[in-house]
């Protein structure tokens, strides 16, 4: 399933609920791990969601870099630090991450950031 940014953000939790409901299980067991590993610990909320960000980017997941780019804003992050962690996956990745930054743009657009 691949939706715009606008899409994701109209549509996804409506997705995600109807999964919940259908596999319970599955979503409570990732919810638990996802709410213990991503709190604020030695890294802060905002520094892991940045990192999830990049590992989205890199692995071509475009759920994954829509919804850590909404909880990294949620959590502080400033336009200059998102674009810069898409430097990072540039860097790291080279072409099939340079391709991925319009999407992470699209997405700050369609979030207003």
């Amino acid at each position: 399933m691949s939706l715009t940014a606008t899409e994701h953000y109209q549509q996804w939790s409506e997705i995600m609920t109807d999964m919940k409901s259908q596999a319970p299980e599955i979503g409570k067991a990732f919810g638990g791990m996802y709410v213990k590993l991503m709190g604020n610990g030695a890294l802060s909320a905002r520094e892991k969601e940045l990192i999830a960000l990049g590992i989205g980017m890199a692995i071509r997941c475009e759920p994954c870099v829509y919804a850590h780019l909404e909880k990294a804003v949620k959590e502080g992050a400033t336009r200059e630090q998102l674009i810069e962690a898409a430097g990072v996956v540039v860097a790291m990745q080279g072409g099939p991450g340079y391709v991925h930054v319009p999407e992470l743009l699209e997405a700050m657009k369609a979030l207003g950031v």
